[in-house]
Parts: C-alpha cells; structure tokens; sequence
C-alpha cells in the first residue's frame, strides 16, 4: 500500500510538473511561421510589405469584404521579448490604430477602414523602424523611411 501511495504520489507530481510547464510556456504567438493571415485573419490578403532590416517584416493586408486593412510586424526569428510595433493611419478619416509593447514573435493586429483611402504604415523592431505613407492608393507614389534609433 505504501508503495502505490509513493507510486501515486509521484505520478500526481509528475502531472503537475509537467502541467506547470506547460502553464509557463511562451504563447503560442511565439510559433515560428506565423503569417499576417494568422495573425490578422484568414480573409485578409497581404498588399504590401517592408523589411525591418534583418529582423523582421511589416506587412499590410486588406479584406476586400469589409474593407479594413490590417497591419503586423513579425520577427524573422522568434525568441527572447523584445521593444515591437504595429501601426495603421488614414489621413483622410483621421483613423488609425497602433500596438507598441514588449513581444517575442510579432506586434499586431492593428485594424482601420481603408477602402478607397490612402493608407500610411509601420512598424518596429527593436531600434528598426519603418514607416510607408501615402501607400496602396492608385497613382499616388508612396514613400518609405526605414530608420534606426
């Protein structure tokens, strides 16, 4: 009896254990491979994109059904947490939305209504930033500064 108490015990423990670390894991945004579908939605087509340097890429999606779009930063490579943003602006509405903090995959999603519009973008990595305005509107040629700080 006392050893299928031990054994009991011991197996209790080991469910714990491995439930602890499982609770303490990194997010599943951590995931390599992540695509702006997955994170802005599986209706939402990639339009446009810049590098942010060698660290990752900002990308800009449109849904052409409720015409938003969609902006997210993504790391090349996932890992330790690092400074991170997302940002979508029409200058004609005056409507933007923006995500700045602390990831360890990707910044985003940052969603306005864009359709017919011209859209201004960004992100950031680190000391790496982007930012594309004037974009995605027929004839207006956009322009584009990366920067580091």
């Amino acid at each position: 009896m006392r050893f299928t108490r031990s054994a009991l015990a011991a197996t209790a423990l080991a469910a714990l254990s491995v439930g602890a670390t499982t609770a303490l894991a990194a997010p599943a945004s951590a995931a390599a491979n992540t695509t702006p579908q997955k994170v802005c939605g599986s209706s939402y087509k990639t339009v446009n994109s810049a590098p942010v340097g060698s660290l990752g890429t900002v990308y800009l999606t449109y849904n052409a059904t409720n015409g938003k779009n969609c902006v997210t930063t993504i790391r090349n490579n996932p890992g330790t947490a690092l400074s991170m943003s997302a940002w979508v602006y029409v200058s004609d509405t005056d409507q933007g939305d923006d995500d700045y903090g602390v990831y360890i995959s990707y910044a985003g999603p940052t969603y306005v209504y864009g359709k017919a519009h011209c859209v201004d973008w960004g992100g950031q990595i680190k000391n790496v930033y982007v930012q594309v305005t004037g974009s995605n509107c027929a004839a207006l040629k956009e322009s584009r500064v990366t920067f580091t700080r």
